[in-house]
Formats: structure tokens, sequence, C-alpha cells
């Protein structure tokens, strides 16, 4: 089956989906830091609540979810599998650096995901749209140049991580756009809890901790993946990701409010010129433009 781009009917569907997405998974830095509690029991007693989650909608679902399984098992594993790695390496890069470095990086990952998609999908990306690719590159570079030689070398490299995984499952989302959404996140939440379970030990955690898992595993962090994933069936790729600044702003903004931890200067520099390039990328090309020539589609079914 050849790739197929997004219906460009339902927009307005599509552009709230992602924003309040990016919106929710925003939360994610605020509530591990909250909790005070190690990357591994979050990510285990996250898992866990998200699969009830996951599971309720997909008994819901059930013919369409068997069928998704039937027939996109391999795309699904795929999906399960990226999930994991992007899910653990964003969580352990929250304990190893500040919030502010970890979300301007994480603000990439769309126009990464362009990039994937034009080796993978053979989506030909116009100049202007590979010129935001490069403004995002040298925004990741003055905030992750901010940390070398410090302690937060590892979690910037993590965050990289999370965005590299986070940009590939993107396009597996676009290149199966009737893949149930909500299997390969349960899927990814199951991975995740079997890998967790080695190094957590959630009899440990107090009260604090429980409820800020509760409110990330039951509502914000399950709830912004699925209507993440879900917003390219409404509108096109380009459109979905000028959303993403959403989760630096507000990631910067929840870790200033209630963190104490406000961004260096070469931080805000760096997380300006990413926004930038995602706008300069996306929104700001001008009416009518799409930025990409899906060249799959045109060679027929």
């Amino acid at each position: 089956m050849k790739f197929a781009p997004a219906r460009m009917t339902g927009r307005p569907t599509g552009w709230a989906l992602a924003a309040l997405g990016m919106l929710l998974v925003s939360t994610d830095s605020l509530w591990v830091r909250v909790s005070r509690a190690s990357a591994w029991d979050v990510a285990f007693v996250v898992g866990v609540l998200s699969i009830v989650l996951y599971a309720g909608i997909v008994a819901h679902t059930a013919a369409s979810s068997w069928a998704s399984i039937r027939s996109d098992t391999k795309p699904l594993l795929l999906a399960g599998v990226l999930g994991t790695v992007s899910q653990l390496t964003f969580l352990n890069a929250i304990t190893h650096t500040e919030v502010p470095h970890v979300v301007a990086i994480v603000a990439a990952a769309p126009l990464l995901a362009a990039a994937v998609a034009w080796i993978v999908l053979r989506e030909r990306t116009s100049a202007r749209v590979a010129i935001g690719i490069a403004l995002t590159v040298v925004g990741i570079g003055l905030v992750v140049g901010d940390s070398l030689g410090t302690p937060n070398l590892l979690g910037d490299f993590l965050a990289l991580v999370a965005v590299a995984a986070f940009a590939v499952i993107t396009v597996v989302w676009r290149r199966y756009q009737t893949m149930s959404r909500t299997v390969g996140l349960a899927l990814s939440s199951a991975f995740v809890v079997v890998i967790s379970a080695f190094w957590a030990d959630p009899t440990t955690l107090d009260g604090r901790a429980i409820l800020a898992m509760f409110a990330m595993g039951l509502c914000c962090n399950p709830l912004g993946r699925l209507a993440y994933s879900t917003a390219p069936k409404y509108a096109p790729a380009g459109e979905v990701a000028l959303f993403a600044p959403v989760e630096t702003v507000a990631g910067i903004g929840w870790a200033a409010l209630f963190l104490n931890e406000f961004p260096t200067i070469a931080t805000v520099i760096g997380a300006v010129v990413i926004v930038a390039g995602v706008l300069y990328g996306t929104v700001l090309r001008g009416p009518g433009a799409d930025g990409v020539t899906h060249l799959a589609a045109s060679e027929g079914n």
C-alpha cells in the first residue's frame, strides 16, 4: 500500500488535537519533578496507569482495534518500541538536566520528523522547510552547547534520543493513518512497564508522588499522546507540527512557575531559534503553500 497524504478536511479538528496534545504532554516534566521520584518509578507507575486507560478505550472500540491488530501488526510493534524509547529517555532526561533544556530540545521534534519523512516517505520538502530544519539544528546547538562541561550533558543527550524516536514514530503514524493509535500506545506503555520493573520500587513512593503520577498517568500523558498522534488524520503534518512550540513554551513556563527553574540566556536564545525555525518552516510559509510534495502518492497505488 502506497503512502497517501493526510486528509485535507477537518483541519480545525487536527489543529485542536495537536494543540491539546502538546499542552497536556508539556506537563510531564512538571509532574516528574513534583513527584520527586526516580525516572524508573515514574515510568513504571505511569505505564501501568496508562495501560488501564488505553485498555478501556480499546475495549470500547474492540472491533476496530482487533482489525488493526490483524492488519497492522508490524507497524504497531514498531510504534510500541519507538514510543518506549521516547518515553524512557525523556523521563530520564528530566531527572538529569533542567526542564528548560529538555523541552527546548524536544521542540525540534516535528521538523526532525519532516526530515525523516523526506527520506522514508519520499516527501520532497520545500527549501523553506529545509531552512526551518537548519534553524532548529542551530537552536539545539545553543541549548546543548550551554551545558557542555556540566552534569547537564547526559540529560541533553537523552533528550536528543527522545526527540529522534519521537520523530520516527511520527512518520509511522503518518504512514499508517488508519492504524489504531490506542493499541500502539498501549503496547508502548506495556513495554515501558516491563523494562522499568527491573529498577522501579513503587513501594517507597509517598502520597505526593502518587498523586502526581496519577495526574500524569491517567490524564495528561496518555491523553496528550493520543491526541497528538491522532492529529495527522485531519490536518497536514506541517500544520500539526507548528503546535510543537506549545510544549516548549508551556514546559518552560511550568518550570519557572512551580519549580523555580529559570532558563539561562543561552537556553532562551536556543528556544527562540528553535521556535523560529518551526514557524518559518510551517505557519509563516504563506497561504496556499503546502511546503511538501507527496511523491509516493503521485506514483499510483
